[in-house]
């Protein structure tokens, strides 16, 4: 008797049971399903400039107390009031009432896929600007993420405020840093969703500095995608699909 070698490895892959996606996209996205996302960055109306413009130039006439006014701030979120900071109070209210209209501006539309790697990895592959987390895997075994730089590690999880700069979200970050005596490599990852469950979000950052702290590299990239079936891509029929016509009638 003989056998069709690929017939039995179809049976055999068929019977495989499908690998366990791991906690942390649950909810977020599913095995191989491709996902629309957009690159953007969030932007507060043009009005609050005059504001920031009085901020920084209070900064530049005492810059060791504004140095250190700010490193006691949340990160991403406006600085408490203080009248060193260049501005009246009604000045300052009005700031923060413009700083509440901030809006998420898209940039780039991307499609990203989880997918299991090798290794019992997972990977989120991306399209487009966003293409650069790409490389990153994922490993439940030991809850970090590898990229070619390194291994990025659990950090705390995020909490953000609805007045931090992205809004109220909440998520899991990982991070990688390193002195290599050339300078000083950091990598950043958070995977999370925001408060309405209507979006979730992935922001990534990448920064080299050299020896003398200039910027060889600062990637940052916000993407926001649609949870559910509202955020599923639609599967594309090939255009080189022939369209099938109906057999003229034979003449008698």
């Amino acid at each position: 008797m003989k056998f069709h070698a690929p017939l039995i490895v179809l049976s055999l892959v068929a019977q495989l049971p499908a690998a366990e996606m791991p906690k942390i996209f649950a909810g977020l996205f599913e095995q191989e399903v491709p996902v629309k996302g957009q690159i953007g960055v969030v932007m507060p109306p043009k009005e609050i400039d005059t504001y920031i413009a009085k901020v920084e130039k209070a900064a530049r006439s005492d810059p060791k107390w504004f140095r250190e006014f700010s490193a006691s701030a949340r990160p991403g979120a406006p600085l408490p009031y203080d009248e060193r900071l260049g501005l009246t109070k009604t000045e300052y209210d009005e700031y923060i009432v413009l700083w509440n209209k901030r809006e998420f501006k898209p940039m780039e539309e991307v499609i990203i896929v989880l997918r299991p790697s090798a290794g019992d990895t997972w990977t989120l592959t991306s399209t487009g600007g966003a293409s650069a987390f790409s490389t990153l895997r994922y490993s439940a075994t030991n809850d970090s993420f590898r990229s070619p730089n390194g291994e990025l590690k659990r950090i705390d999880d995020i909490k953000a405020e609805s007045t931090s700069i992205l809004g109220e979200w909440t998520g899991f970050e990982w991070k990688f840093d390193e002195d290599t005596g050339l300078g000083k490599i950091k990598e950043n990852f958070a995977l999370g969703r925001f408060a309405d469950k209507k979006y979730g979000i992935i922001v990534y950052r990448a920064q080299e500095l050299s020896t003398e702290g200039t910027r060889l590299l600062d990637k940052s990239i916000v993407v926001r995608f649609a949870l559910g079936k509202a955020g599923q891509a639609k599967s594309i029929v090939p255009a080189s699909t022939p369209e099938t016509k109906p057999a003229a009638p034979k003449k008698k």
